[in-house]
């Protein structure tokens, strides 16, 4: 089961596509996190949601939020896809040790060794205030993202 809302947001520190660390901490205080696990890079569905965040990061990362996708790829597996798909905001890599955030936030999926779709808005001071998890091969619908940070805004 994914965090509920509420939750104190695991800390985590992991590799963007830069092989730059990237620590959840360094936005506290400071804005609010959209952070997204997919099971994988190049594969459909994943590639579809990224795409979305990307052809609408303006709804997503601004000067109160922040964008930050989780999957057990390795950074140079996001590198060449954010390179591809022209992804600016940071793929971090949970390879190892194997989905160690992600069972943090209840979304791995240790059948298959890998993050189910969890989405996570948490704000400025680490609490979890939307959690969504869908399964493998079951797209995300982002207007709940939506919703839920602008919430944080009003």
């Amino acid at each position: 089961m994914p965090l509920e809302i509420g939750a104190t947001a695991p800390e985590f520190t992991l590799k963007d596509q830069n092989n730059q660390e990237v620590s959840l901490s360094d936005f506290k205080g400071k804005k609010n996190v959209l952070l997204v696990f997919y099971p994988f890079a190049f594969t459909g569905v994943c590639e579809g949601e990224m795409c979305g965040i990307r052809d609408n990061i303006a709804a997503y990362q601004n000067d109160d939020t922040a964008v930050l996708t989780v999957s057990v790829d390795s950074p140079f597996a996001h590198k060449v896809w954010a390179e591809r798909e022209g992804f600016e905001f940071p793929l971090l890599s949970d390879l190892w040790p194997h989905g160690e955030v992600a069972q943090a936030y209840g979304v791995f999926n240790d059948e298959k060794g890998m993050a189910n779709r969890g989405t996570f808005v948490i704000d400025k001071e680490g609490v979890v205030r939307f959690s969504e998890m869908n399964m493998p091969g079951d797209a995300r619908d982002q207007q709940g993202w939506q919703k839920a940070l602008k919430g944080l805004s009003a």
